[in-house]
């Protein structure tokens, strides 16, 4: 039996670009799509961007959606988005 490492190693910059490359066109868009409505729901605090937090966390449904379906580990998580968690909270605000 072979054991697992303790902590996960990192990934080199390059590996992770060819990795990219074969994934199909419309999961590397629902990838960019999640990375930037979680980025931007992030910057979303106080009682005056509820709005537009509703409408992110939309995108970031939709981006899961495919994200799941090609994949269940490329789905964006709470856990994902350290912000996220303080933000829905109001610890953030």
């Amino acid at each position: 039996m072979i054991a697992r490492p303790s902590s996960p190693v990192p990934v080199p910059e390059s590996v992770r670009l060819l990795a990219g490359r074969h994934l199909p066109a419309r999961v590397w868009a629902a990838v960019a799509d999640a990375a930037e409505a979680a980025r931007l729901y992030a910057a979303c605090r106080g009682p005056q961007y509820t709005e537009a937090r509703q409408l992110l966390e939309a995108r970031l449904r939709a981006a899961n959606k495919v994200l799941a379906a090609h994949n269940p580990g490329l789905a964006v998580r709470r856990a994902d988005i350290p912000t996220l968690i303080r933000t829905v909270r109001g610890e953030g605000s």
